[in-house]
């Protein structure tokens, strides 16, 4: 039966076929999502973001006593998203006055808000200091340089020294960050000069150092390497080494476990730099990519030299295909199944709006409703209005119930800005 079949990991925790072979999704049918909330959707399931966050704490929590844990918003920056992980214990970071403005939506503590950014604008500086950030990260002197000059007389803004460590991971280059050649923070060349004058300024205190190599790693040996590559510069009490612990996007995908990601990262801390240092980590697609699946609905199906099964979504709502060939899973959300090779397309004027390529589906035919899982890092984030498309809604789903987030938008909204 189709009750039976096990579901791959990509999909949200607790998610099933039931009795009727339909996707469920925090106990919810996913048939019954689309059609009471339309497509494309964003469908994520909370309990699923709680359980990741609660792993995070929990692991870090069994090998240290000093640490946080910081959500790297620019993966979900959502209201609702801010607020159910600050719940659960986890501040974030925030790489825009944008990102900052919807994280005290939110409900964080500002002091639980890290403020990141390799091109910071005055005026968001000037945001960040009057909200009371816990934390800037800076990235180059010009923050320095600001920071003094906005920061008020008698106080002082803790600040962190994003270093580059000269590491590549094994990842795309898009989303590789602490290489040799890198937009991001000081070379290791330039880092002594730009720690000197932070420590010798009135305006900051140096909390400590940080680094983020890149994203979707299934390697963690880098940042054990990175990290020594920070022993030169001397000592801190704080060390935030980034996040990047890599998620599985198709059912053959095998990520290091959280538990394995925190340990190498904590125990390199203990035995390269020493005992007693704060360790801070930045999870972002880790905590929220696999939470989420999105609905389309099929509009047609052309058989050419391949077969392409075009829905109603597109690169306005997943660009990650396009920008980094990134690969997904797809399925008719009521026949699991294949039977059907076909390349599940968009509706934009692009050759490149290819959402899944060399997909597997049971006679994919028009109306039907396909689901793309792990989506939560990057597609609401991303979206966009390409084409005049209206971005999706946000739904969350828990325990058979349904409420949007984030509405979708209207044709109104595209002429909100107009004069």
């Amino acid at each position: 039966m189709a009750a039976a079949q096990q579901l791959s990991h990509v999909y949200p925790l607790g998610s099933r076929l039931n009795d009727s072979g339909r996707l469920e999704v925090g106990g919810c049918d996913t048939m019954e999502l689309a059609r009471e909330f339309g497509t494309p959707a964003f469908i994520v399931a909370e309990d699923d973001i709680r359980a990741r966050a609660r792993a995070f704490i929990a692991a870090f929590a069994a090998r240290t006593d000093d640490f946080e844990v910081v959500f790297a918003s620019k993966a979900f920056p959502c209201t609702a998203v801010y607020r159910l992980l600050f719940e659960e214990g986890i501040g974030c970071d925030v790489a825009s006055g944008g990102e900052l403005a919807l994280a005290l939506a939110g409900g964080v503590d500002p002091a639980c808000i890290h403020f990141h950014g390799n091109a910071k604008h005055r005026d968001e500086l000037a945001f960040a200091i009057a909200a009371g950030v816990g934390d800037v990260i800076v990235d180059n002197m010009r923050d320095l340089v600001l920071l003094e000059d906005l920061v008020p007389e008698g106080r002082r803004q803790r600040i962190f020294l994003r270093i580059a460590p000269g590491v590549s991971p094994e990842t795309h280059p898009a989303i590789s960050t602490g290489g040799p050649n890198t937009k991001f923070g000081f070379d290791l060349s330039h880092a002594p000069a730009a720690i000197e004058r932070a420590q010798a300024s009135d305006a900051v205190d140096v909390g400590g150092l940080h680094f983020h190599i890149g994203s979707q790693i299934m390697d963690i040996a880098p940042f054990r390497t990175a990290l020594e590559a920070l022993t030169g510069l001397g000592d801190f009490p704080a060390y935030n080494l980034g996040g990047g612990l890599g998620v599985a996007y198709r059912a053959h995908d095998d990520p290091p476990s959280i538990e394995d990601y925190v340990a190498a990262k904590v125990d390199a801390v203990d035995e390269i730099i020493g005992p007693g240092r704060r360790v801070i980590d930045e999870p972002g697609r880790a905590l929220v990519a696999n939470s989420c699946v999105t609905l389309y609905e099929v509009q047609s199906v052309k058989r050419n030299v391949d077969t392409y099964v075009a829905v109603d979504g597109g690169m306005s709502d997943n660009l990650r295909p396009m920008l980094y060939d990134a690969r997904y899973d797809a399925q008719v959300a009521d026949r699991f199944g294949g039977g059907t090779r076909c390349h599940v397309v968009g509706k934009h004027c692009e050759s490149g709006d290819i959402l899944v390529r060399d997909a597997d589906l049971d006679d994919p035919r028009a109306g039907d409703i396909i689901v793309t899982p792990a989506t939560g890092a990057y597609g609401h984030a991303m979206a966009n209005t390409y084409n005049g498309a209206l971005r999706p809604p946000v739904v969350f789903v828990k325990d058979g119930d349904a409420r949007v987030v984030v509405r979708r938008e209207t044709h109104e909204d595209l002429m909100a800005r107009d004069v």
